[in-house]
């Protein structure tokens, strides 16, 4: 469901449709906790998910609201908001696969919470430039008029100290989240070539990052 859900906001031009697509999900939440799922095999999939390992209804609400306000396509207002939706999102992603694996654990929720964080400000950065393309821009607004960055500027694909900044400050964000995982990869990628978002090389995904995750995992680096 969740692909699906990524997928509306960029297949639909008018909110209208995204919005009436939201509420079908959230109507089908809504049969799937009643056991009544509609007959669509998304929906059935995760009717069973949820019978099978118990899953909470809010996590996925959450998701699907987050999406629906996502909708506009405005840009975020500062990093907060910025957090908030990744909270809403990758976050309650995160919960819904320790319910899966049957982990209930405190701890693990707090990691989880500041894991979906910075996943979700990585995702900000690294779809930058697929979203330039397009004449939108969707970094946070307090950090660029920090740092006297327009949105033309992003869009002109401008490579000043200025915008590296702007880049800095956001990836930086996500370090306070998280040090040692896979998201480091890329954070790291964006210091090797001094910010520079538009590089070539941060277009290129790490075949090697499956088994980076097992190592780092085996030797307890979370």
């Amino acid at each position: 469901m969740w692909n699906w859900l990524r997928l509306v906001k960029d297949s639909v031009s008018e909110k209208t449709i995204g919005l009436m697509r939201m509420q079908f999900w959230k109507k089908t939440l809504e049969d799937i906790y009643c056991d009544n799922p509609p007959h669509q095999p998304v929906a059935i999939e995760l009717w069973k998910a949820v019978k099978r390992h118990n899953l909470t209804k809010r996590w996925l609400m959450k998701i699907i609201d987050e999406r629906e306000k996502n909708l506009d396509d405005k840009p975020y207002r500062n990093i907060q908001e910025l957090e908030n939706y990744a909270e809403n999102t990758q976050s309650s992603l995160l919960y819904l696969t320790l319910e899966i694996l049957g982990i209930k654990d405190l701890h693990a929720d707090h990691a989880a919470s500041h894991i979906g964080k910075a996943q979700g400000i990585v995702t900000c950065l690294r779809a930058t430039p697929y979203h330039g393309s397009r004449r939108k821009v969707f970094l946070p607004m307090d950090i660029c008029m920090l740092h006297g960055v327009s949105q033309e500027d992003v869009l002109r694909r401008n490579q000043d100290k200025n915008v590296r900044n702007v880049i800095y400050d956001i990836a930086s964000q996500a370090h306070l989240h998280l040090e040692h995982v896979s998201l480091e990869d890329y954070l790291k990628k964006i210091q090797r070539v001094d910010f520079d978002i538009f590089h070539p090389s941060l277009q290129q995904k790490n075949t090697l990052l499956p088994l980076s995750l097992y190592i780092q995992s085996w030797r307890k680096r979370y």
